[in-house]
């Protein structure tokens, strides 16, 4: 599918704040997605095990930093013109790449965005200290999986997070940021919202209806103020069903 850039809105519904460990008063205005860059880096780099070493290779070329660079940008061009950079270029070759990169790109092509680049450990340390501060944060593969997972324990569960991997066209794939919680399988448990949310983020994305994705996000934020939350967010805990049946009630509703 081609498929290299990875989006993880981060927000934070004012019913389930309480869910969060991080104080009320720093989540207010919490808004940002991550673009997480999805085929390079240690993960995908050449690997070697010995009875008594092991290595991972990080690479990047700078063609791959450009363009999730480039989705990051737009996107960034359609909020609030705010684009931070992650890396540990004080430390990584492939960070310096990164950096030098991305510096290069916001400034020949998005002159109107502001840029910053901020070394990971401190982007992990900001993110619990004063997240509203982010707008569209942009990184290489390893931090964004750190980071957006992270991020979850601002919106109160990670189950409320929808995600999209996307390529220079329209297909792409579309899934909560979860695995696929195997101890819960099948106990009617599970929260629908980051599946439906990343329902919405489908509809948007591939395929064009942006007033359709945001009846979706209407419909989920009815369904949580009402406190219909599933057992990672309350202790009442409504079933799958239950979350599901909410939605699709304030959806008909819309009609």
């Amino acid at each position: 599918l081609g498929l290299f850039a990875n989006l993880r809105p981060v927000t934070v519904h004012p019913r389930v704040a309480s869910a969060s460990p991080v104080k009320a008063e720093l989540l207010a205005d919490v808004d940002f997605v991550v673009v997480r860059e999805l085929t390079g880096g240690i993960y995908f780099g050449e690997k070697t095990r010995t009875a008594d070493s092991a290595s991972d290779l990080c690479s990047y070329t700078a063609d791959e930093v450009r363009r999730v660079v480039r989705v990051a940008a737009r996107l960034a061009q359609k909020r609030r013109r705010r684009l931070t950079s992650v890396d540990k270029a004080n430390v990584l070759e492939t960070s310096r790449l990164w950096r030098d990169v991305t510096s290069q790109v916001v400034q020949d092509e998005f002159p109107d965005l502001q840029l910053e680049h901020v070394l990971v450990d401190s982007c992990a340390m900001l993110l619990v200290q004063r997240p509203s501060r982010f707008d569209v944060v942009v990184t290489e593969n390893m931090f964004g999986d750190i980071l957006t997972d992270e991020a979850a324990v601002l919106a109160g569960s990670i189950g409320l997070l929808p995600s999209a991997s996307l390529g220079d066209g329209q297909k792409g794939v579309y899934e909560p940021i979860h695995g696929s919680a195997p101890d819960i399988a099948g106990k009617g448990i599970a929260n629908p919202y980051g599946t439906l949310l990343s329902v919405a983020m489908l509809l948007r994305h591939s395929l064009g209806l942006a007033e359709e994705a945001r009846a979706v996000e209407r419909a989920v934020h009815v369904a949580i103020e009402q406190g219909v939350l599933t057992p990672d967010l309350s202790q009442k805990g409504a079933t799958t069903r239950e979350a599901t049946d909410a939605v699709l009630t304030a959806l008909q509703q819309e009609r």
